[in-house]
């Protein structure tokens, strides 16, 4: 595992032969540096509901498949690295949409302390501390495989609430793969990882989320790099209440994941060649 103190994320290399797929984790990580954590308000800071709990253990199994792991370590209420770094909305449809330095959960209520919210001094701080060397890895680790692959793939890992009425009214699909309305991958790469995907469970397509800034940034087909964002349900690989990680649930989670992946490097061999 490489990191180091103070850095913004951690890598979970690849074992064995390097395989053409990297698996993003910006909303894992649950630190805060010292010097702005008492502008936090102390009963959100404890609980961090927004955290993409357990993911990295979801996707423990990726390394030894020949996939890199490259994940948050401070939480994305310090600095949201799947949002607009210019603050730019991902949706304009009335949902709710916690932002680049969100003031908010996604239930709406305040985060920071009365008058402690952040300045756009702070913002910028932030973005090159924390936001920019995030994409910067994210970046080498696709340099480093497009040197060997003609085509890689950024998978872009997310979790969700099976409820989140400030977003949809209703409860959300158990998946929801997002490509940026089809344009960050390859139409087979997106027809591989849908096939894959719902021969286990229920995945919807690009609704209701399209993809964040990471999958948006990153994917560009012609290039030959590939972004896909996957949304879970948290029961899919926790309790009930979605606070405990359940090994049963995410057994068959890792089993359908394990075989997207394989689908996926077979596409991807295809477009290779």
């Amino acid at each position: 595992m490489e990191t180091q103190i103070g850095s913004p994320f951690t890598v979970i290399p690849a074992i064995g032969e390097l395989q053409p797929i990297i698996i993003s984790i910006p909303h894992v990580g649950t630190l805060f540096p010292e010097e702005v954590k008492n502008m936090y308000l102390p009963n959100q800071i404890s609980s961090l509901d927004d955290t993409d709990w357990f993911l990295d253990q979801l996707y423990s199994f990726a390394p030894e498949m020949g996939i890199t792991i490259v994940k948050a370590n401070y939480s994305r209420w310090l600095i949201d690295l799947n949002r607009d770094p210019e603050s730019k909305p991902l949706y304009n449809d009335g949902r709710i949409i916690t932002g680049l330095t969100s003031l908010t959960d996604f239930l709406g209520e305040p985060i920071y302390k009365e008058g402690h919210e952040p300045d756009q001094l702070e913002i910028e701080r932030r973005l090159a501390l924390y936001f920019w060397p995030y994409y910067k890895k994210i970046q080498e680790e696709i340099e480093l495989r497009r040197a060997a692959f003609k085509n890689v793939v950024l998978w872009d890992a997310h979790s969700i609430r099976q409820s989140v009425p400030t977003i949809r009214t209703e409860h959300f699909p158990e998946m929801i793969l997002g490509t940026a309305d089809e344009t960050s991958a390859d139409q087979e790469l997106i027809k591989s990882a849908l096939l894959s995907l719902r021969n286990g469970y229920q995945v919807n397509h690009n609704d209701p989320f399209k993809g964040g800034h990471i999958t948006r940034y990153f994917g560009r087909p012609a290039k030959g790099v590939h972004a896909l964002q996957l949304e879970r349900n948290k029961i899919l690989y926790m309790d009930n209440t979605e606070r405990i990680y359940d090994q049963s649930r995410t057994q068959k989670m890792q089993s359908v994941l394990k075989k997207t992946f394989d689908s996926l490097l077979e596409t991807l061999t295809k477009l290779n060649h």
